[in-house]
């Protein structure tokens, strides 16, 4: 799941969430852990420029301290950029804070990235923001490289190259598993090409059949025999019967009926799902992730 707290787009916000603090996020973490749920996820914004400060607000975590504080209040969970506009840095910059952010968590990093879409933010750091998608695709290989075993890496590319500089500590994982988040064609592209896995951005249902083949089919022309993550962002869930309006695309129900509604994405070939919960408070929220852990979470690979 992707963590509340730390990103306050009124698209998905609670209003609960603008009074939380890190101990709330530290304690939903608690609760992911505890659940068995595979990763807690956070964003990445930079900065909001006044025209989408009422639609995105200004609440946007910085990724990698934030999946840092989290390492050390949980033990199992895996901790996900979702995703880091990596394009906004350059890729020995990324590669210190992930490798460090990795190896103090004992190898649980996944680094999601993506290309953005604030062309303010591009334009305040001096980045490209017209040429985001080639930056991206190209930062993306500086930092397989970067990331990777050597302790000097080596990589030449049109915009970044770099060698003969050493970076500790290394990860702690042989290799950093690299997710694409984005569902526009040069996303699905870039996930198939370049990608350990693919994390659509909220594509209804009845798109992703269609999306996941399109992927399939790239991997096979380009020869990538090695599996590919495939995900996807469920429909809002709430765990029982709500006495409060939770909206109507919510999910709702006894354990067993929202699990066989969640196993069709498994049909589809997804193979892991980014959940979100209805809530009210913190309290009814982590209440909601271990009613799914020990009701839902059971049936899902029935």
């Amino acid at each position: 799941m992707q963590l509340p707290v730390q990103s306050q787009s009124a698209l998905y916000a609670e209003p609960w969430e603008a009074r939380a603090g890190a101990e709330d996020l530290a304690e939903i973490a608690r609760a992911a852990d505890r659940g068995g749920f595979a990763y807690v996820a956070v964003c990445d914004h930079i900065a909001i420029p006044r025209r989408l400060a009422d639609a995105m607000s200004t609440v946007w975590y910085d990724p990698v301290a934030t999946l840092a504080y989290l390492a050390a209040v949980t033990r199992r969970v895996r901790l996900l950029s979702h995703v880091a506009v990596v394009g906004l840095r350059h890729p020995l910059v990324s590669a210190k804070q992930y490798a460090t952010l990795d190896h103090l968590s004992g190898g649980r990093l996944i680094l999601g990235v993506g290309a953005g879409h604030v062309r303010e933010e591009f334009e305040a750091v001096g980045a490209d923001f017209e040429g985001r998608g080639r930056v991206l695709d190209e930062t993306i290989d500086a930092l397989r490289a970067a990331l990777g075993p050597e302790e000097f890496p080596e990589f030449r590319g049109e915009r970044f190259s770099f060698g003969g500089l050493g970076q500790r500590p290394r990860p702690a994982q042989p290799r950093i598993p690299v997710w694409v988040g984005g569902s526009s064609p040069a996303a699905v592209r870039r996930a198939a090409l370049r990608g350990d896995g693919w994390l659509p951005q909220g594509d209804p249902r009845a798109e992703l059949p269609g999306q996941i083949a399109r992927l399939t089919a790239l991997r096979e022309e380009a020869g990538i025999g090695e599996p590919i993550e495939i995900g996807a962002i469920a429909e809002p869930l709430y765990v029982g019967e709500p006495g409060w309006e939770v909206g109507r695309r919510t999910l709702t129900g006894k354990p067993d009926a929202i699990a066989e509604s969640l196993r069709g994405y498994a049909a589809m070939g997804v193979r892991q799902i980014q959940v979100r919960f209805r809530s009210r408070s913190r309290g009814e929220l982590t209440d909601q992730m271990a009613a799914f852990a020990a009701g839902v979470a059971p049936h899902l690979d029935s």
